[in-house]
């Protein structure tokens, strides 16, 4: 089990990054949730299997999705915790 937060600076809000993310998230078996943040990133906190982190993390650092320009992926190390139940997009 690993936990992370990832944040996400660049062209990442107003083109459905948080909804990609979100797919990815379901597709990969992870919980958590994505956010925007008032600076213009996008926060993800992701817990699961390290293998579908990982995939997740390598998804991110790919680009993302095909609308979105990525310019820095921050990743920081959690430890993890049985509070979350199913991955959200947060508003």
């Amino acid at each position: 089990m690993k936990k992370v937060k990832i944040n996400v600076s660049g062209r990442v809000q107003g083109v459905g990054f948080r909804f990609f993310t979100y797919q990815q998230a379901q597709k990969l078996g992870l919980v958590g949730y994505v956010q925007n943040l008032d600076n213009g990133d996008v926060e993800i906190i992701a817990q699961g299997d390290s293998l579908q982190i990982s995939k997740l993390i390598k998804w991110i650092e790919n680009g993302g999705p095909a609308s979105s320009c990525i310019s820095h992926v921050n990743i920081f190390e959690l430890l993890p915790q049985n509070d979350l139940t199913s991955f959200n997009v947060r508003y």
